[in-house]
């Protein structure tokens, strides 16, 4: 395990950055030792043995889908093509040749309309650029991503306030802020080296903020692994904690906003910066202006002393940095919470300077990258007309599908052909009884895999086959990541650990050669070499440049265009835009209902469970529902209760009461079990599913036995 983590490849986690050429347990700035136990739990799931002969003769479909997450991680590695047709009652292993040819056959028979391709952030740039490449030569649009599920809010926002829809800044300036706001995120569970920065930042005399519906325990006292001090000892890591209601984020942003504004001698408001670097101030100003107190209070949920406190405390730092995670994108007002965010940090100038910015958590490892590759329904007009005039081609102008529309036209029954690189598709969905049904009649799904995931069985096609690929240390030759910082990782790869799994840009070369031939005139055999492949990304993705020479010179770097130290911004003006973010309508507010968010474990990463046991939130289960103790006592309830919990879309019976300190009228249950409560619903301008905002109620179940 030490010699893996040690080797020169790029963590298979969270996308704030380890590994790579400086070698792995060191992040980009070079510090050493970062690692986190979600990073040694990946890799333990790739050093797996592989699945037992006479599994899929066990656990048959009917079976295979009572299974959990963790049982079907658990399960082993896939080392051989799996394939079910209709009528099947289970996978059964076929040779690679078979699997070729019935994927081409599929594709053939398929018009490009009927077809869909999507991506995970778990695989390399390398595959990701072919990918979207192959889809597009072939005459279809539909190509997404993962992000459409998590952070593509972030990228909409970011890009109508600064024109780059990415952080502003590198990790060498967290090291020079002295302050940080962390909003609707538990980097503590998810993002565990970020903990570092927030401990080093504390004891240089800065400050931290965490605005979170749930009081989390790792965001107050944090134990860092790297530090023998914190290790013993824990620090502290909150200096203020605002509870918000869920969803009244943007009430609470404006209270601070209002707050700065008051503040004395104008010291709360950088009126240089403002006049010299942004547009439509005068507007934002007067909608803040007009917001009520009691308004503010009420749809935040918190008291207008505690915003003036924060307020203060803002004001009085040199350098602010802004992050968050999908507490704030999963809403159906997710861009505008995320334009408020913005909109703050220019209040005082922070943007597009040294150790100021904004930083949108990314959840996996190359997210960030498979967007940057073109795995999105468009190409950005200089990416399209790069790609054109080398390749020689006219790529396809149908309007491409977002990641949530794929699925719903496939419950239309007019989708038959999907192709799912890496990643769990239905396991990130919302609404998951009707997912489940959409992806069960689409015609075939090929997914490319490490392990099985609720995906293969919930998921799959009328017929499906599962490719086994190889993990990003196992590659044949070296793949590329790009971090949240926009800063781009060159992986070595390594040994195959089993017999059979194949890398991922061979697979989607073969399969791009026999479905596509000559007839685009390209030599898909030569981009089976991975440094084939970069050269044309190099060519065609601005800001990537340095990756076609990334073979000899082993040189990683960071994206040109992206990072703002200064404040020129690429947008019409080149100035950055405040944006008028009106306070949202609440949800779960009506009599009986509460306002329920899904949250990970610190036992899991995105869809995949690694354990059962919550250590931080001291739950030893996931199929409970936690509530605050006054919502609990008016509800008539108590602790381990049997209920059933209901919103618009499902239900789900036998859920155990749990405590948790959480604001009252507000809770949390486990992702990705409780997405059958998710509405299919869309924040309209980034098409993001509102996992952190349903209305539910809570019914007490009668006769059933107390859990002690």
């Amino acid at each position: 395990m030490v010699r893996t983590l040690r080797a020169r490849n790029a963590c298979k986690t969270c996308a704030l950055g380890m590994g790579g050429q400086m070698g792995g347990m060191t992040n980009e700035a070079g510090r050493f030792p970062e690692v986190c136990k979600k990073s040694v739990q990946a890799m333990a799931a790739d050093m797996q043995g592989r699945i037992r002969e006479g599994f899929f003769e066990e656990f048959p479909f009917a079976k295979l889908e009572r299974l959990s997450p963790r049982e079907l991680e658990t399960a082993g590695r896939l080392v051989e093509p799996l394939y079910a047709g209709p009528g099947d009652a289970s996978y059964r292993a076929i040779g690679w040749e078979e699997a070729m040819e019935r994927i081409g056959r599929a594709i053939k028979g398929a018009l490009p309309d009927e077809a869909f391709f999507y991506s995970s952030g778990r695989s390399s740039n390398e595959a990701a650029f072919l990918l979207q490449i192959v889809a597009r030569l072939w005459g279809t649009n539909h190509v997404n991503n993962c992000s459409f599920f998590c952070h593509q809010a972030s990228g909409v926002a970011l890009g109508s306030v600064m024109g780059s829809s990415t952080a502003s800044i590198t990790l060498e300036d967290l090291d020079k802020s002295d302050f940080v706001m962390l909003l609707g995120a538990n980097p503590a569970s998810n993002h565990p080296r970020l903990m570092r920065t927030l401990l080093d930042l504390r004891r240089r005399g800065g400050k931290v903020v965490v605005v979170n519906p749930i009081r989390e325990v790792g965001l107050v006292n944090f134990k860092v692994p790297s530090d023998v001090r914190s290790l013993l000892l824990g620090s502290k890591i909150a200096h203020e904690y605002v509870q918000v209601h869920i969803g009244g984020d943007i009430a609470f942003l404006a209270g601070v906003a209002k707050a700065l504004r008051d503040l004395p001698s104008g010291r709360g408001i950088d009126a240089q910066f403002i006049g010299n670097h942004t547009d439509w101030w005068e507007a934002f100003r007067e909608s803040v202006v007009a917001m009520p107190w009691k308004e503010i209070e009420k749809s935040s949920g918190v008291e207008r002393g505690q915003i003036q406190r924060v307020a203060r405390m803002y004001a009085s730092a040199r350098a602010a940095v802004f992050c968050w995670t999908m507490g704030m994108t999963h809403h159906e007002h997710g861009v505008n919470n995320v334009r408020m965010i913005a909109n703050l940090a220019m209040m005082r100038g922070n943007l597009g300077r040294p150790g100021a910015g904004l930083l949108p958590l990314r959840g996996h490892s190359n997210v960030q990258g498979v967007g940057s590759m073109g795995m999105t329904p468009a190409l950005k007009d200089k990416v399209l007309k790069a790609i054109q005039e080398r390749l020689a081609v006219t790529l396809p102008t149908i309007r491409g599908m977002d990641t949530l529309e794929c699925v719903q036209r496939a419950g239309e029954g007019k989708i038959r052909f999907a192709w799912q690189l890496g990643g769990n598709l239905y396991g990130s969905c919302p609404d998951a009884a009707a997912a489940g049904r959409a992806l069960r009649q689409i015609g075939m799904t090929v997914f490319l895999s490490t392990s099985l995931n609720t995906g293969h069985a919930h998921g799959r096609g009328r017929e499906s086959i599962i490719l086994p690929v190889r993990a990003r240390d196992e590659e044949p030759e070296a793949t590329t990541q790009e971090s949240m910082f926009n800063y781009v990782r060159l992986s070595d790869g390594g040994p195959a650990r089993h017999e059979g799994p194949r890398g991922e840009v061979e697979v989607i070369a073969r399969v791009a050669r026999g479905v596509l031939g000559d007839t685009a005139g390209i030599d898909f055999s030569a981009l089976e070499r991975h440094a084939s492949v970069r050269e044309m990304i190099g060519a065609v993705i601005p800001g990537y440049g340095a990756i076609a020479e990334m073979d000899r010179t082993k040189k990683e770097f960071h994206v040109g265009g992206r990072t703002f130290h200064a404040p020129e911004f690429p947008t019409a003006t080149g100035r950055a835009r405040f944006q008028v973010v009106p306070i949202p309508a609440p949800t779960g507010r009506a009599a009986g209902e509460l306002c329920l968010m899904t949250i990970r474990s610190e036992g899991q990463f995105n869809t995949v469970v690694y354990e059962e046991e919550d250590v931080y939130r001291g739950q030893d289960r996931r199929d409970v529902i936690m509530l605050s103790r006054a919502d609990i006592g008016r509800l008539g309830l108590k602790v381990n209760d049997r209920v059933t919990v209901r919103s618009q879309t499902g239900e789900m019976r036998g859920l155990l009461v749990r405590q948790i300190d959480i604001r009252p009228g507000n809770g949390a249950m486990y992702y990705p079990e409780a997405n059958v409560l998710v509405p299919a619903r869309v924040d309209k301008e980034s098409r993001t599913p509102p996992f952190k905002s349903v209305a539910i109620t809570i019914q007490k179940e009668v006769g059933l036995p107390v859990v002690a």
